[in-house]
């Protein structure tokens, strides 16, 4: 008994030493909508749904405002009711949502000038249905350990946030090993990111890490999407070392490797039906020289081969160190005195690097024990620790400059999979798709697919058919290893980042269930900045309806802006009018809509000024306390301007203002889960013309109006569908009879 007792006094000691009772961290909280307005006669029932994982209870001081169900635990919701008002000017009160450790508000208006809309929509059943998908940057959104980076564990923490904001899948940056910020030079496919896991910083903590993620997410009806790379690797990738250093490799053939590209390009099954471009081939040193380090009592001696060592000590300035050559052989005689790193170069200048040779295995070489070296174009520095004079012996120096193609860069070699009608038999996507089969066994939902264009050739010259080819086989495996890792109930997510015209984007279809529409980031830019609605409704409506041509269960990808582009932002000016009704415009349309991180936030930010400018990372606070300086380059030097990520900008700032994009996003996206016609209809054109961009969204027998003015001054039309029920309202809207105003860049939905 007296143990029982220490036991519950143990466990009653750590909730009360834990933050929030036990719960680390703290609880997040999420009310929908955060304003209600009220017409003077308007008795009837709103409600508010809360989003947490924590006891909440709901309170207000005006007498006038009435709660049903004002309190409970978890996600819930609560019904706001008025008494009738007899008042010729418009009366506030607020409400005051709180957990222990946290609250939010909600503004109750009632009264307003005659015909202004007061938006009644439906309670939301708490199905997530938005079929919205969030797209972040795992080492800017969110760093959970205060290192610089953000990681696994702090998109977990902020589950909730992205629960509120309605999303129903997340689209992560590419998680693998890499060289870069960005993280498209994947290093192996097979592991993830050691800087993405929190305490023990190595890829086994970080794959913990990544599997918590996804059954948290699951948890909160969440899918997680990975990014995989199938144009290139990284240079660093050990396939593409080894298939320098050894002719022999079989990891020569995952690569398109030669001494003469121009005369070999046709040999290249992969390849058929494109044409060679010299600029998109690099040049590397091939072969893997041998050192073998012995102590000895002879006097330094060097000599002035072409063959050379990039010799220093740790935390000294270096020097040439150049060969002896004696017959066949080479050798030197160099003093040490502590821990110095080297570098084997070939050339008879000591600015020639042509010919570069080092490790990436960490590994110093062992006393008399031959140490093989590979080709590097940076990095790769190889440490030996001594006392004394060492005799360095050089062999296997047959080496020869090769060429490879890197469409992209000389630090994404591109990937070989042979003759694409054959591919499942190439031992290049035989590996990349084991290594997919991994992560879909794990959990994984789906995919999304970079640069597939340019799979079957390079930049200037790509062979759709080929890449369509590939492609289907590549969805054909994954969706079989979706299937048996046990989902029965519908086949695996992929979309493809297709860059280029509708009309060939569009075909890609044939292999694929899904691809990013590009051209309607555009079109809703352009009508937002001209004020002009032109044919909006009829071209997206088209994007669709041509998509579904292709295959029955096509799944049109939606996006305002991605990580490659000017923020959404910047392309309209900053103004924040036009931000809020391109996110209702986009959550308001028909397929599957990608919001990019900070979008809901306003971030701006161009490619001109540096490709980090447009990956800024989350600014969670006001007083931008957990806003780590990330080093988004992984050598932790900063190249990304904060100006724009300030406390009036965070999540914080802008979930307490009821007018603010977030807030907008939020509401339009708990819209977009309440009404199937919006997350799954079919949209029709409702008469779009001049500034009103106006359509139906229907779903069995759902139908809803949807109306945009796009122009920054008010318009006055008239509507042959009923006004009676209008759903949501952004900006200012009032409807007379079938005569409806609409506000500059104001936006309303009714239900038929």
């Amino acid at each position: 008994m007296k143990q029982l007792q220490y036991i519950l006094l143990a466990a009653l000691l750590l909730f009360a030493c834990t933050p929030n009772g036990g719960e680390e961290g703290g609880t997040t909280l999420s009310v929908s909508p955060v304003s209600l307005a009220f017409g003077n006669d308007d008795t009837s029932s709103k409600f508010v749904s809360v989003t947490t994982g924590s006891a909440w209870t709901a309170s207000t001081s005006a007498d006038w405002v009435h709660l049903q169900n004002a309190s409970g635990s978890g996600n819930g919701s609560f019904t706001v009711s008025v008494d009738a008002y007899d008042g010729a000017d418009e009366r506030s009160a607020s409400i005051t949502v709180s957990i222990p450790d946290k609250s939010e508000s909600v503004s109750v208006t009632q009264g307003a000038s005659a015909g202004k809309l007061i938006p009644a929509p439906a309670a939301f059943d708490g199905k997530k249905r938005s079929n919205t998908t969030y797209q972040l940057l795992i080492y800017t959104f969110a760093d959970s350990d205060g290192d610089g980076v953000g990681d696994f564990k702090g998109i977990q923490d902020k589950l909730d946030y992205l629960d509120g904001l309605g999303v129903t899948a997340l689209w992560l940056s590419p998680a693998h090993p890499t060289s870069s910020y960005h993280a498209y030079d994947v290093n192996d496919y097979y592991s993830l990111n050691p800087l993405y896991a929190v305490g023990e910083k190595t890829s086994q903590k970080a794959e913990k890490d990544f599997k918590a993620l996804i059954a948290a997410a699951h948890e909160k009806g969440i899918a997680i999407y990975m990014d995989y790379v199938l144009n290139h690797s990284g240079k660093n990738n050990p396939w593409f070392k080894e298939a320098l250093s050894n002719p022999s490799s079989p990891y020569r053939d995952y690569y398109f490797i030669s001494s003469n590209p121009s005369a070999d390009y046709s040999k290249f099954p992969m390849l058929k039906g494109t044409t060679y471009q010299s600029g998109e081939w690099k040049t590397a040193s091939g072969g893997s020289p041998t050192i073998t380090i012995t102590k000895t009592t002879d006097a330094e001696k060097t000599g002035s081969a072409d063959w050379n060592l990039w010799l220093w000590k740790d935390g000294s300035e270096g020097k040439t160190v150049r060969f002896v050559k004696d017959g066949d052989s080479y050798y030197v005689i160099v003093a040490l005195d502590g821990k110095y790193g080297f570098l084997l170069r070939k050339g008879s200048s000591d600015s020639d690097w042509t010919y570069r040779y080092g490790t990436d295995s960490g590994k110093s070489p062992v006393l008399g024990e031959p140490y093989v070296l590979s080709p590097m174009s940076d990095g790769g520095e190889v440490f030996f620790t001594g006392s004394g004079n060492y005799r360095i012996e050089l062999s296997n120096v047959n080496v020869q400059t090769i060429s490879y193609m890197g469409c992209f860069s000389d630090w994404m070699p591109d990937l070989n999979y042979g003759d694409v009608s054959q591919a499942e038999n190439n031992a290049c996507f035989q590996d990349l798709a084991a290594s997919a089969d991994k992560w879909i066994a794990m959990g994984v939902d789906g995919l999304r697919l970079d640069a597939v264009l340019h799979i079957c050739g390079g930049i200037n010259s790509y062979n759709n058919s080929s890449n369509r080819t590939l492609l289907k086989k590549w969805y054909d495996h994954c969706n079989a290893s979706y299937h048996a890792a046990g989902h029965s109930d519908g086949n695996i997510f992929m979309v493809a980042e297709a860059w280029t015209d509708h009309n060939t984007e569009k075909l890609y279809y044939q292999s694929l269930t899904s691809c990013f529409e590009f051209e309607y980031g555009y079109k809703v830019r352009d009508m937002l900045n001209s004020g002009n609605a032109g044919d909006f409704a009829k071209e997206v409506a088209a994007y669709v309806s041509d998509h579904s041509a292709q295959r029955a269960d096509a799944i049109t990808s939606f996006f305002l802006s991605n990580h490659d582009q000017d923020r959404f932002g910047s392309n309209v000016g900053q103004n924040v009018a036009r931000e809020k009704q391109a996110g209702a415009i986009l959550l308001s349309g028909p397929g599957k809509p990608f919001i990019y991180q900070g979008e809901e936030l306003g971030y701006w930010g161009t490619k001109s000024s540096g490709d980090e400018n447009v990956r800024q990372p989350m600014a969670w606070d006001a007083s931008l306390s957990n806003l780590a300086k990330y080093g988004l380059t992984l050598d932790k030097k900063d190249r990304t301007d904060y100006s724009m990520v300030t406390g009036d900008i965070s999540v914080a700032t802008q979930a307490a203002d009821a007018n603010s994009i977030l807030n907008v996003y939020k509401t339009w996206s708990r819209l977009r889960n309440t009404y199937p016609a919006l997350s799954s209809g079919v949209m029709t054109d409702a008469g779009t013309s001049g500034s009103i961009a106006m359509w139906y969204m229907t779903a069995d027998s759902q139908k809803l109006l949807v109306i945009h003015n796009v122009a920054s001054s008010q318009k006055t039309f008239n509507v042959s569908d009923s006004l009676d029920k209008p759903i949501a309202v952004l900006g200012s809207a009032s409807a007379s009879g079938s005569s409806l105003t609409l506000g500059p860049n104001s936006s309303a939905v009714f239900e038929l």
